[in-house]
């Protein structure tokens, strides 16, 4: 008789308990309390809708019968809820009903780590977060996340200071309002405060900062936001991304950020800063930067105010609107690992360095709407890299000398003169097609003509001396 290998035996053990147990009509249950159970069963009920009943769809949540966005976790031989995650993320996700609501037995599931609402409350049926019983989960909660719900009202609760534990605080695109509670500065563990496109106003608390020095990313984006950045940010020493873009901030960037030397995000576009390159020893001291956007700020300044070479991670440059005078610096053609540069639309002045073209990793180059003058500098290899994310319209006395022909800029006046159109016309964008020939030297049109003219006049009077010859 062959014997059955150790590698089967525990297969076939687990086979014929399930044999044993279904033939007694049972279904394997996972240990659970009864009470977690109820209370994860209610709490689902008021947010998908009373229809729901889960005690008959499933009888085992963390076990045979999982729950599509509840996670569990074994504790003492028991199952508890870690996780739960309500809202449409996949076909089978738990979607919330048109009257949901938030249930205060949630604050029940004591071992919960994540809880998240997506799209869950509408502007049909308003709700606010609870202000009160946060406390009850301190010693478990690490995320709370509430997402794309337009009918969450009302102002951030002080109370959620209390989640000791939380890591991550992500209230994004809600309809949440007020002021920021200084309180959130208690979240010393925090690395994820997201609390983006609601319509927060006020000063930013001094206390985002002083006591977060966990903090990875701060994104404060799209709100109503006012005053100016506080120096306690300087003191987010972890801090990878900082985006306070959208807002009504004005003032400079003080000089406690220039501490931020692992920042790799500054997204301050749309508010109402100004002296910012002249505050430029701090921009050096980001030694980490790679992603610099300011556009549309009252700025000012010019770009040489700036040592470019202190900067050399940068990736994206946007200065757009920002009301910058000046010359472009050719250092900025020393910037190797740009991908994305705009400066258009500002009073920028001066010639466009040709290096620029020589920036390896450059895939959008935006100069339109200044005062730049001279010839473009660039091959007709580099327009047809560049494609239509290029733009140097709207600069009167810029010209360009190249068959690549930047939309809206004109002809230098030399190249007019010695270009034929005929060449031109039937240039097809070929990449192996000389652009050498319609550089050379040709007749103007009117001496070509002549030209011509003479030669029909040659060959009239051969043929009639021809023909003279034959009779005679």
């Amino acid at each position: 008789m062959r014997r059955i290998t150790s590698s089967w035996a525990p297969l076939l053990l687990s086979l014929l308990l399930f044999f044993l147990v279904s033939s007694e009509g049972e279904v394997p249950m996972a240990p659970m309390q009864r009470t977690e159970q109820e209370t994860l069963y209610l709490v689902i009920q008021d947010v998908v809708g009373k229809r729901w009943n889960g005690s008959q769809l499933y009888p085992d949540p963390c076990g045979w019968t999982q729950i599509q966005g509840v996670s569990c976790d074994l504790s003492d031989g028991m199952w508890y809820v870690t996780g739960l995650s309500i809202g449409r993320l996949l076909d089978s996700s738990l979607e919330c009903a048109e009257d949901a609501a938030f249930s205060p037995l949630l604050f029940e599931l004591k071992h919960l780590r994540r809880l998240s609402f997506l799209g869950c409350f509408s502007s049909h049926r308003q709700t606010t977060i609870p202000s009160r019983q946060w406390e009850q989960l301190a010693g478990s909660l690490e995320t709370l996340e509430f997402r794309s719900n337009q009918g969450l009202v009302g102002e951030v609760p002080a109370n959620l200071a209390q989640l000791t534990r939380l890591q991550s605080l992500v209230l994004v695109d809600n309809s949440l309002s007020g002021e920021l509670p200084r309180e959130l500065g208690n979240l010393a563990q925090l690395k994820r405060l997201a609390l983006a496109g609601n319509r927060f106003c006020g000063y930013i608390p001094a206390s985002l900062g002083s006591n977060m020095a966990e903090l990875l990313i701060l994104d404060l984006s799209r709100n109503s936001l006012t005053g100016s950045l506080p120096s306690s940010f300087g003191d987010l020493a972890s801090l990878l991304k900082l985006d306070l873009s959208h807002n009504l901030l004005h003032g400079s960037l003080p000089p406690e950020l220039g501490s931020l030397r692992s920042l790799t995000l500054l997204d301050l576009r749309n508010n109402e800063l100004s002296g910012v390159l002249a505050q430029a020893h701090t921009l050096h001291r980001m030694v980490s930067l790679q992603d610099l956007l300011l556009s549309d700020n009252p700025l000012g300044g010019s770009l040489s105010e700036v040592q470019w070479e202190n900067v050399a991670n940068l990736t994206t440059l946007d200065l757009s609107r920002a009301n910058l005078s000046g010359a472009i610096p050719e250092s900025i053609a020393g910037l190797k690992r740009l991908r994305f540069l705009a400066l258009d639309n500002n009073r920028l002045s001066g010639s466009v360095s040709p290096k620029l073209a020589t920036l390896p990793s450059l895939t959008g180059l935006y100069l339109n709407g200044n005062n730049l003058t001279g010839e473009l500098g660039f091959s007709d290899e580099f327009y047809r890299r560049m494609g239509r994310r290029s733009a140097f319209w709207d600069n009167p006395y810029l010209c360009h000398g190249s068959v690549g022909m930047p939309t809206g800029v004109e002809q230098c006046k030399q190249a007019q003169q010695t270009s034929n159109p005929q060449d031109v016309a039937a240039y097809d964008g070929n990449p192996d097609q000389s652009s050498s020939m319609l550089t050379s030297f040709v007749l103007p049109a009117s001496s070509t003509s002549a030209w011509r003219g003479v030669g029909v006049q040659e060959s009239v009077i051969a043929l009639l001396l021809v023909m003279f010859w034959r009779r005679s």
